[in-house]
């Protein structure tokens, strides 16, 4: 098994309490709402939302892909760092064994930097090629650009 890490940097006007408690806390009922186009369900499958949760999220009716499960592995508050594994679904193809991702949100003037570290995890020495890390990349980034677009509309939202 082979691990390709890819770390991408995004810049927030949204500060990291707020920006955490939409991406991270809340994620599972507000990208619905939101984005049904991309997600259109979120339900956990196995435990109470903490460290070791199973999430099935079900994707939105114009996606290539229908489901993913996560698995939560880690989540600390107080210092804005939410790491979670891709671990099934049909967004996985048949050479990778899981996808780790690891966020952390810190404080840059009166925003956020969002940090985020991808961990392809391999099977034998498959090759990933950028092309398709490009692709997961713009996808989340055009999420999150959705999650930060509503808390600027809704200044009162997630404080």
């Amino acid at each position: 098994m082979g691990v390709l890490t890819y770390e991408t940097e995004y810049a927030s006007v949204i500060p990291p309490a707020r920006l955490y408690n939409a991406l991270v806390l809340d994620a599972d009922n507000l990208i619905p709402k939101i984005a049904p186009q991309a997600v259109k369900t979120v339900e956990i499958l196995e435990g109470d939302g903490g460290v070791g949760t199973i999430k099935k999220v079900s994707f939105g009716e114009g996606s290539e892909y229908s489901y993913v499960k996560h698995k939560v592995e880690g989540i600390d508050k107080d210092n804005f760092d939410y790491s979670y594994s891709l671990i099934e679904g049909d967004a996985i193809s048949d050479k990778i064994e899981k996808i780790s991702y690891e966020i952390k949100l810190v404080a840059s003037g009166s925003g956020s930097i969002i940090k985020n570290t991808s961990h392809y995890h391999t099977k034998g020495d498959v090759e990933i090629k950028e092309e398709h890390v490009k692709v997961g990349k713009d996808k989340a980034h055009g999420l999150f650009k959705l999650i930060e677009n509503y808390l600027v509309a809704n200044p009162d939202a997630y404080n």
